[in-house]
């Protein structure tokens, strides 16, 4: 099956019952983190800026204002990505679904597509998106953001739902692969700051180049989709959007394996943080570079290794209202992230990106030194969460900015998505809290 085949021709008869479950999953996920992001500065500035400088008609995500197609694009995965706690792919070191939900949202609406439509891209879009990933990553030696190899995914999620021909895809797809953000990912997490992982620029340039291949712009061929075929194998069969993380913490992901073997080791023996010296952490390379000990921003905090251990061992757990207020100015919270210690490891490095690991230390004022196993961050693939741990996730997120009623709506609706209207679930979208 040749991938243009695939974006026109997958159906949802066609989906395993547990890859359909998992698309549902994805997508609550995916709008709870964009819920819980709704009250940061990063959320509000996108909104304010794609509403204010490109008018349009197109809804804006719990917002009740509109703007051009690519601008609420822009908005929508912004938004998302204003709160680290998305789903996540490993061998593409970033996520499918952030620059993917917003092309499928502004075409989706624009097109008044059905329920099953709308899932079965999205199942589209991640196997696209995931294998978009594995190419660029595999023939580019930089590391990009998600929004470079996200710009040619959410392309493919236009194609499908405004329904281009096989030549306007294929340069849809082109254009977005040429004029993807190409940034830079570790600069960011060496200076961390809203730029983030490039996910809402790619949102824009996929959404941008569908509706320029629509009109006979041209720009194929898209070289990590037509030029490296061993990556696209499997299409329809070994299904991606399973190999999917999820979050427990709204943290970048290298940091979660430390967070958990902190956790661990409180939970053990009983500890509070005033029996702390200091923390040890090993880690791969990476996440050694997640360095920002005393940030300012939520951004700094969310992109830091430091300072999600210190908030764990100091308050036995790692929520949203952890990473922002009144915790960043928190001195005992501070005291354990400035002084925690970061190193290097080979065997962690070995097995990077398929697998994160670290292994913690507490050293302890009374002189003992605590070491944890080595540590996985919770909810990988291999070891997914419980549909109880997600919807306590999606809830936990959403019913403070909606309110239990709306956000019990949202979780009803993609439940029977299947069998509606997308209007089901996007009359609980498009307004404000």
């Amino acid at each position: 099956m040749t991938v243009l085949d695939f974006i026109h021709g997958l159906s949802w008869k066609d989906l395993p019952d547990e890859v359909r479950a998992q698309a549902r999953r994805c997508l609550r996920d995916l709008l709870g983190v964009a819920a819980g992001g709704l009250g940061t500065k990063m959320s509000r500035i996108i909104r304010d800026h794609a509403a204010e400088d490109f008018a349009g008609d197109t809804p804006l995500l719990f917002d009740d204002r509109r703007a051009a197609p690519s601008a609420a694009a822009m908005a929508i995965g912004i938004s998302i990505d204003s709160l680290d706690g998305h789903d996540g792919y490993n061998p593409s070191k970033g996520h499918i679904g952030c620059p993917l939900l917003p092309a499928l949202l502004v075409f989706g609406n624009q097109a008044q597509v059905s329920g099953e439509a709308f899932l079965t891209a999205l199942v589209m879009g991640y196997e696209v998106g995931a294998r978009a990933a594995e190419a660029q990553h595999g023939t580019c030696p930089d590391y990009h953001t998600s929004g470079s190899w996200g710009a040619v995914t959410a392309a493919a999620a236009g194609a499908r739902l405004l329904g281009l021909d096989v030549d306007q895809t294929r340069h849809a797809l082109g254009i977005a692969e040429y004029h993807g953000p190409r940034s830079q990912m570790m600069r960011c997490i060496d200076w961390p700051t809203m730029v983030k992982d490039g996910s809402g620029w790619g949102a824009m340039c996929g959404v941008s180049a569908v509706q320029l291949a629509r009109r006979g712009f041209t720009g194929a061929p898209a070289i990590t989709v037509e030029d490296a075929p061993e990556y696209w194998q499997g299409l329809g069969e070994d299904w991606r959007i399973l190999r999917q993380y999820f979050k427990p913490y709204p943290v970048c992901r290298w940091a979660q394996a430390p967070v958990e073997g902190v956790l661990a080791l409180r939970r053990a023996y009983g500890l509070t943080s005033v029996d702390v010296d200091h923390i040890e952490v090993d880690s791969f390379h990476e996440a050694t570079r997640l360095a920002t000990a005393r940030p300012v921003t939520t951004e700094e905090a969310q992109y830091s290794t430091s300072f999600p251990c210190a908030v764990a061992m100091a308050r036995g757990g790692l929520g949203p209202e952890d990473l922002d207020g009144p915790a960043l100015h928190d001195p005992e919270i501070l005291r354990l992230s400035e002084g925690l210690i970061m190193a290097e490891d080979a065997q962690a490095n070995a097995v990077f990106p398929g697998t994160r690991l670290a292994r913690v230390r507490l050293v302890l004022r009374d002189g003992r030194v605590l070491e944890s196993d080595w540590m996985r961050p919770r909810w990988d693939a291999e070891e997914p969460p419980s549909e109880a741990e997600l919807s306590r996730k999606f809830h936990a997120l959403a019913d403070p900015v909606l309110g239990r009623d709306r956000a019990g709506a949202i979780d009803a609706a993609i439940a029977r998505l299947e069998e509606a209207p997308l209007t089901a679930l996007t009359e609980h979208l498009f307004r404000a809290p």
